[in-house]
């Protein structure tokens, strides 16, 4: 660490980071702006780095950004109690809890169909007829575009 500072790069390798997720954070908000050098680079210091530590953290254990910004509002207004964060993680919680039953069905309908299919070279196959014929699965898990 420089005395007057990180630069991007340094924050980024010290939190393993990339770059342009450290520039999409301050652009939306998660990140607070920098200060910035004579020369227009941005100027890091350690709250930036505890912060995008966060951040980081926080991502690793599934929180979404928007989930990630209350916390964070929570904390910059110094107005949370344990209680609050223990919430917002239980929460969490329960949609990871969700997310795995939704896997474990569909881990078991794979399974089934893997199990139709022969494996042989055949015209048809009884994977792709159960795509096309079977209905949607109970408490489907959203998908990302």
């Amino acid at each position: 660490m420089k005395a007057t500072g990180f630069s991007i790069g340094e924050l980024s390798k010290q939190c393993g980071v990339n770059l342009e997720t450290i520039r999409y954070y301050e652009k939306i908000g998660v990140m607070p702006a920098p200060s910035r050098s004579a020369g227009g680079y941005r100027i890091y210091d350690a709250d930036h780095l505890k912060r995008l530590s966060f951040v980081r953290r926080s991502r690793q254990l599934g929180f979404s950004l928007d989930e990630i910004r209350g916390l964070l509002r929570l904390v910059d207004g110094h107005a949370y109690t344990c209680a609050e964060v223990r919430a917002l993680t239980l929460d969490h919680l329960a949609e990871i809890r969700r997310k795995i039953a939704d896997l474990n069905r569909l881990k078991r309908v794979m399974a089934e169909m893997a199990a139709q299919c022969s494996g042989e070279r055949a015209p048809e196959c009884a994977i792709i007829d159960a795509l096309f014929d079977a209905p949607p699965l109970s408490g489907e898990t959203r998908r990302r575009p």
